[in-house]
């Protein structure tokens, strides 16, 4: 008969297994200031000079940083939770300077404070997680992926320049121009993730939910 005291363990949480990266950016249900968003590409400069100070676009592949991550795979099996760590708040940065150009806050953003943007990434169990030899590849099998960005990036911008005229006009930013900039975000991300932070081995879904 079985014990009536102990109880089933709970499921896995599949949450991290099938999506390693999440990102979520408030949408500002209020009105926004118009100053601010008619200057805006002068207003991003200044902490613009600050990311590309501190090597900016590393996840988008800087082989600065990301050469050294494929060579403690594949040589060392390690992934250094401070090198991942960094990687993760870069990522959080460039996603609120980024975000913040797209006019989807008004918020100047920080260096530290997570404000608008909540990006979580799930740290890698490097031999349980990740194959040692595919981090030489990922760049190559993620190329689908790029020509598929590179037709929503030019959907977002249009969808930005739509905002700026609604935000200077009615103060409002459309919910589904919103929506759909934030979904590009998060594509961008899961692939940078995939291919160039190197922390998961899940091919990135062809979707921007």
């Amino acid at each position: 008969m079985p014990d009536a005291t102990k109880s089933d363990p709970p499921p896995p949480d599949r949450r991290t297994v099938d999506d390693p990266l999440r990102l979520t950016i408030d949408y500002p249900d209020r009105p926004l200031d118009r100053v601010s968003t008619l200057l805006r590409i002068v207003w991003i400069i200044p902490i613009g000079v600050v990311l590309a100070s501190i090597g900016g676009q590393e996840v988008a592949g800087s082989p600065l940083l990301t050469v050294p991550i494929i060579l403690m795979i594949v040589f060392r099996r390690k992934y250094p939770r401070w090198w991942f760590d960094f990687g993760v708040e870069l990522a959080r940065f460039e996603t609120r300077i980024f975000s913040y150009l797209a006019l989807m806050s008004d918020r100047y953003p920080s260096t530290d404070d997570p404000q608008y943007v909540h990006l979580d990434v799930d740290y890698p169990d490097v031999e349980r997680d990740l194959n040692r030899w595919l981090p030489l590849v990922k760049w190559l099998l993620a190329i689908p992926h790029y020509v598929v960005l590179v037709l929503l990036g030019v959907g977002a911008v249009g969808a930005v320049v739509i905002a700026w005229f609604s935000v200077l006009f009615t103060g409002r930013y459309p919910r589904p121009l919103f929506d759909f900039v934030e979904g590009v975000f998060r594509w961008v991300l899961r692939v940078q993730a995939y291919a160039f932070l190197l922390v998961t081995d899940r091919y990135p879904p062809f979707r921007l939910g």
